[in-house]
């Protein structure tokens, strides 16, 4: 089950993360997730919030560029080789991990990983047969 990314366009320059945090604050918007890219030109914030939709909308509305991506989230539980498992699902399936990075703490005492991959259908259906159903929306706290 997919879940919405949002990935806002930064300038490299002092003070926008702080803007963009302040501004969810502000609209009592909660991360359950954040990864940061960087190149020397530009940065990529890509955040997991609770209200998806509604900070899309006030982060355009503060002049904020960014884009909706489905990902999804998959819990392990958190012990040495778990992420291992997941992983070696996916390469024994050919699925290339165009990316990955970790949820804020743990759902059901669990690790949690979201995974942007080029088909999500198929990382569903194929994780599910595995017995590593994704965790949904709910399970991070995520309201539509």
């Amino acid at each position: 089950m997919a879940i919405q990314q949002i990935s806002v366009f930064l300038e490299n320059r002092a003070g926008q993360l702080a803007d963009i945090t302040a501004v969810l604050s502000q609209n009592g918007i909660n991360m359950r997730a954040i990864h940061i890219a960087e190149t020397s030109d530009y940065g990529v914030l890509r955040i997991i919030v609770d209200q998806p939709q509604q900070a899309a909308t006030v982060l355009l509305e503060h002049g904020f560029v960014l884009s909706m991506t489905p990902v999804v989230a998959v819990v392990v539980p958190d012990e040495p080789g778990a992420l291992a498992k997941v992983l070696a699902v996916l390469a024994k399936e050919q699925m290339d991990v165009e990316y990955m990075y970790s949820v804020f703490g743990q759902v059901s005492s669990r690790a949690c990983m979201i995974f942007r991959v080029h088909d999500i259908e198929r990382l569903t259906a194929v994780l599910t047969a595995a017995g590593m159903a994704p965790a949904t929306g709910e399970e991070l706290g995520i309201h539509s």
